[in-house]
């Protein structure tokens, strides 16, 4: 019998804790979920949003895409704490650097994806992650990289022209009403970067509260072509329920500046 998926619901996976080492000496906190029954297709390294408003490695769309990509779409699922940064799976060591000394972060991510042979590696960021990721994500080892509320805060041009230098594809998921940078505008921003694609999500709004779906069929569409859109709502085999409770405080991911006006944010899911 079909048991609906729920923002609660873990599908199986192999899951594992896992520590990353960075070049300038501190340890980072993270997970890695893998397929149960088949390797990974494809591997997501998650840049969380800004840690000193609420982001983490369990912000809600990357915590759904551990606890479902492995099963739904074959994906090995990569996250972890930035330096200095808290959640259930622990602290990682070190302080908040400003898109500073997080480079040494995002190199040991991939370094860790590189040195355990999983395939196909794409970062996807949000917020804050998408600075990092134009700032320090375009590596050899990086397929491409998938961009959830790009604000454009701590990169510069220069970092979308080293883009703009290769052939790896580049996507922005830009919300109609989100708080920073809008699709129109981040069209003319990303201009710079001619295998950019910006795709305005209608109704969404900077943290995807009530819109983790639309996303995550996104991602799937660019890192997994081969499989059905959109992924099921339902699942026929056994399933595990999280506390997302752990969570309830920590889906704040914006700025401290004054947003732009748009609709009513809708409930955490």
């Amino acid at each position: 019998m079909s048991t609906p998926i729920r923002a609660s619901s873990i599908l199986p996976g192999r899951r594992e804790d896992i520590e990353l080492h960075t070049a300038d000496g501190l340890t980072l906190v993270g997970e890695l979920a893998r397929p149960l029954d088949r390797e990974p297709a494809a591997t997501l390294v998650c840049l969380h949003p800004l840690p000193t408003h609420g982001g983490m490695m369990d912000s809600h769309v990357f915590r759904k895409a551990a606890w479902r990509l492995p099963a739904l779409a074959g994906l090995a699922v990569l996250r972890f704490n930035t330096r200095g940064t808290s959640s259930v799976r622990g602290t990682s060591e070190g302080a908040f650097d400003g898109a500073v000394g997080e480079k040494f972060d995002v190199a040991a991510a991939i370094e860790y994806a590189e040195f355990h042979e999983l395939p196909n590696i794409w970062l996807v960021g949000w917020s804050f992650g998408t600075d990092l990721a134009l700032k320090y994500g375009c590596d050899p080892a990086v397929a491409g990289a998938i961009l959830l509320s790009p604000p454009l805060r701590y990169s510069a041009p220069e970092d979308l022209a080293v883009w703009a230098e290769t052939d790896k594809p580049l996507t922005a998921l830009v919300p109609e009403f989100d708080d920073y940078l809008r699709p129109e505008e981040a069209r003319e921003r990303f201009a710079a970067v001619p295998r950019a694609e910006v795709v305005g999500v209608d109704g969404a709004k900077h943290l995807w509260v009530g819109d983790a779906e639309k996303v995550l069929d996104e991602i799937v569409r660019r890192v997994a072509p081969g499989v059905p859109l959109p992924l099921p709502t339902t699942w026929d085999g056994p399933m595990e329920t999280g506390d997302a409770s752990a969570y309830a405080d920590r889906t704040v991911a914006a700025f401290a500046d004054t947003p732009v006006p748009g609709p009513a944010q809708r409930r955490a899911e």
